[in-house]
């Protein structure tokens, strides 16, 4: 199997044993359509997508074509995307950045007896995954100024047993290319880059996805910087990676419900040609996906705009600010993540609740999988053993950013942020 890396070939070889109307462009919701569900105008939430009457459209047209399942807006939503990442990829739509997460580690090989590193700054996601492989998640710490994996901490955690490495675009910037490929190469190792946060982000001209990563896993979930409501997409350079995810998406079919609509065989006629899963993506999803591509740039740029107010009006104030992105990189700027200094009053939490209090949403990214009960327990983790994220868990803190935000939304995280630490 040529997609398999040579390191994942030898080891496995040798081892053989109702209705919400939401006016999203000014942050409010139509309370008339909730259905008892309460609404308090006066808070302004962690984040929001950004639907417009154009997605709107979108989705009921591929409601009133009678598609509800995958249909031809989903092949012409994978192609539109690999456009986005680059010349020569391939793209395969998916139900969720973790399914496709799965089938691309699954499509590589990896399963028991086998270890993936993965950041402990992550969602559960990117390591439950390997789990459900059977391999184990090496958890690795984390970087103190990008919270990317530690790459020296990786490298200490490299066994001969090690045969992938998942770093995660963090908040939307890129954890360095130049470094990432260098690592992977040096243990031979598979990379899946898990970038839920960072579409549209690019380093030096190259979009997220157009690498030499044998896999990218992008989200399109609620909140992230282009939605589908739920939705993901693998984007690979590998043909033969790229065939068989699109396989096993879908119960393992030699073809899906489409292709066979538009075929001259019988639409009753399929083969099953390995075991697979349930992971295909809806055209409804996918036609709201359209829109939003067309709109992922201007969505982008209006969220650094934000990010860009925000830190010039937080400077002098007791926190860390994200650090930009380097010089020829775009940032996604999926979150803005600050950090309170040790010792500012309040701390982190009683932050949160008053910034809460005033009616500012805030969030934190991430509690890092170590500190959670199942990783703790599993694996017999402690927190002296990721000092970094350990000491960096204790004052994170994600502000609103979305691009749906008003100036005067954007004013009042300020004004908040101010009044809270004054």
């Amino acid at each position: 199997m040529r997609h398999l890396t040579n390191k994942i070939h030898k080891w496995a070889n040798s081892h053989q044993n109702g209705r919400t109307e939401f006016n999203l462009r000014q942050g409010k919701t139509d309370a008339r359509h909730q259905r008892g569900v309460p609404v308090d105008d006066s808070r302004l939430p962690f984040a929001l997508p950004d639907i417009g009457e154009e997605e709107i459209a979108a989705v009921t047209a591929a409601l009133r074509s009678g598609w509800l399942s995958s249909g031809p807006l989903v092949p012409r939503f994978e192609q539109r995307f690999a456009e986005a990442c680059g010349p020569g990829v391939s793209a395969i739509a998916v139900n969720s950045a973790t399914a496709g997460l799965h089938l691309a580690l699954e499509a590589l090989g990896v399963g028991p007896g086998m270890e993936v590193l993965v950041p402990t700054w992550t969602f559960t996601a990117t390591a439950e995954v390997v789990v459900h492989l059977g391999a184990e998640p090496v958890l690795v710490d984390v970087d103190p100024v990008t919270l990317h994996i530690d790459f020296v901490d990786a490298a200490r955690k490299v066994t001969p047993r090690t045969v992938a490495v998942l770093p995660v675009h963090f908040a939307g910037q890129l954890v360095a290319p130049a470094e990432l490929r260098a690592f992977a190469e040096r243990h031979q190792l598979a990379v899946v880059e898990d970038a839920a946060h960072s579409f549209p982000a690019s380093s030096q001209g190259v979009a997220v996805g157009a690498g030499t990563s044998a896999a990218t896993v992008f989200s399109f979930y609620a909140t992230k910087t282009i939605t589908t409501g739920e939705g993901g997409m693998v984007v690979t350079r590998d043909p033969d990676l790229a065939r068989r995810i699109r396989t096993t998406r879908l119960h393992g079919f030699d073809r899906d419900g489409f292709d066979r609509y538009r075929s001259d065989r019988p639409a009753w006629r399929y083969d099953v040609v390995e075991a697979g899963w349930k992971c295909n993506l809806t055209d409804p999803a996918a036609a709201l996906g359209l829109v939003q591509l067309d709109r992922a740039e201007a969505m982008r740029s209006r969220r650094e705009a934000i990010a860009r107010r925000y830190r010039e009006a937080f400077a002098g104030l007791p926190l860390d600010l994200p650090v930009p992105a380097p010089a020829g990189d775009v940032h996604a700027w999926h979150l803005f993540v600050v950090r309170l200094h040790p010792g500012a009053a309040p701390g982190r939490d009683d932050f949160i609740q008053e910034m809460s209090r005033l009616g500012v949403g805030c969030s934190v990214h991430f509690i890092p999988l170590h500190q959670h009960t199942y990783w703790r327990h599993r694996y017999r983790l402690a927190d002296a053993m990721f000092p970094v994220a350990s000491a960096e868990f204790a004052r994170v803190v994600s502000l609103p950013i979305f691009s749906a935000m008003t100036d005067e939304q954007v004013d009042r995280v300020i004004t908040t942020v101010h009044k809270v630490l004054q």
